[in-house]
């Protein structure tokens, strides 16, 4: 069992700058590859970024390309996703999600433990 608990979102401005930290709880956190989705009301989930259980490997939506960095610290088992550059458009709700397969996978069917989610609001 994995626990998630997301942190680092509000209130910035477009251009600024935010970093998001999931902070993972359980057994074996490790073996778990990481994934960020996030949520804009009146739209799907959406992929934002994953990273393998050892982070070797990593991938980005097209539209954060350049601008967005998963990142994870496996010794104080916390993942991270550093924004710059925010757009309007990122503003939605940001979920990171753990997957006990290790791979860093696209589609939210392969992860099994989900954060609550965290605020993230871009202002022009």
């Amino acid at each position: 069992q994995v626990q998630l608990v997301e942190s680092g979102g509000g209130l910035v401005q477009a251009g600024g700058s935010l970093r998001l930290s999931c902070a993972a709880s359980g057994r074996t956190f490790s073996n778990y590859a990481m994934g960020w989705f996030r949520q804009a009301p009146g739209k799907e989930r959406e992929f934002v970024a994953t990273i393998s259980y050892r982070g070797g490997i990593t991938r980005y939506a097209e539209f954060v390309k350049g601008r967005f960095t998963i990142s994870r610290d496996n010794a104080k088992n916390t993942v991270y996703l550093q924004m710059n550059s925010l757009k309007p458009e990122d503003t939605a709700v940001y979920c990171c999600a753990a997957g006990r397969y290790g791979r860093a996978s696209m589609s939210p069917i392969e992860y099994d433990y989900w954060g609550q989610g965290t605020q993230v609001t871009v202002s022009s």
